[in-house]
């Protein structure tokens, strides 16, 4: 495998965080992960710098300034980023380096120039109605966030099947067989 950014796409609740923990699982060598920054509070057993890098608005301000973020978007109120400075951590340790980011996020990725063009897979859930039970299962959200995550989930699927919007297409309708076609897509 010659890639050394992978980003993976999708609605929340598409399943890419668990297809993420198989990968990291199975090839702990290979892959490292680009811990985003964000300014929304931590869930239950998140932890700092390990799930995301959990920074005040201001502060998040502070790094767009500084441009230290390859993108960076703003849902429900929340902004999340990805620095450059997580990027190089995972490239210091001699590993591909894999984003999880929303549609926001991969179309100002897009914008950049990079040595290496990334590659970028979208996970699908198979409809918005099985979305929307993941969503519920998780037990975190309320209905108006619900419906705000189902709305954005339902402009990302249209995006994110749009011919040249992405290099793979992935739909998780059972985790075992799209977790192999990500294998797959990666040459593993």
């Amino acid at each position: 495998m010659s890639v050394v950014l992978i980003v993976l796409c999708g609605p929340s609740g598409s399943g890419k965080s668990t297809l993420l923990k198989k990968l990291f699982a199975d090839f702990p060598e290979k892959f490292g992960f680009s811990v985003s920054h964000t300014t929304r509070n931590p869930r239950v057993g998140e932890v700092n710098g390990k799930d995301y890098h959990f920074i005040t608005q201001k502060e998040f301000e502070r790094e767009i300034s500084l441009n230290s973020f390859v993108e960076h978007a703003e849902f429900s109120g929340n902004c999340y980023g990805t620095s450059l400075r997580a990027i190089q951590d995972v490239l210091d340790s001699k590993k591909n380096v894999i984003l999880d980011i929303d549609m926001q996020g991969v179309l100002s990725l897009k914008k950049r120039i990079w040595a290496l063009k990334p590659l970028y897979i979208f996970i699908s859930p198979p409809s918005l109605e099985i979305l929307a039970l993941r969503l519920k299962s998780r037990g975190t959200e309320n209905d108006d966030s619900l419906q705000k995550r189902l709305q954005a989930a339902k402009v990302e699927l249209e995006w994110g099947t749009k011919p040249n919007a992405v290099d793979h297409i992935i739909i998780n309708d059972d985790i075992e067989k799209a977790y192999n076609e990500l294998k797959a897509t990666l040459n593993l």
